[in-house]
């Protein structure tokens, strides 16, 4: 009985050992992290091409921050209030809308435009 608990306890160092040799010093939220905080930079002409129709996800410029309004059920098709995403709508938001650029906050913003 003693040798098996002595063969027990070098397996489990050994597989301990093991396992600690084969870590890595970058977490996999750190990975992600880094993949998910790459701006996208877009011209205002590229910008027309995600208005949330036909399948392309909806992103609207303000104050030169785009974000993305896809999943909020206020931007179906990429159309809310009579404004389309794909546009810069910062006057619109700012100077028409009741809520102003509070609601961005419920949004991600995912990027900047660019010249």
């Amino acid at each position: 009985m003693r040798k098996s608990n002595q063969l027990l306890i070098a397996l489990f160092l050994f597989v301990f050992i093991f396992a600690a040799c084969g870590t890595s010093d970058e977490t996999p939220s750190e990975t992600s992290t880094e993949s998910e905080t790459e701006e996208l930079t877009l011209t205002l002409e590229e910008l027309e091409m995600y208005d949330g129709t036909n399948g392309n996800p909806a992103y609207v410029a303000v104050d030169g921050e785009i974000y993305d309004v896809s999943d909020s059920s206020f931007w179906k098709e990429g159309a809310h209030n009579g404004f389309q995403a794909g546009r810069d709508l910062t006057e619109a938001i700012k100077n028409e809308s009741p809520h102003g650029v509070k609601n961005l906050e419920r949004v991600p913003k995912v990027g900047r435009i660019v010249d």
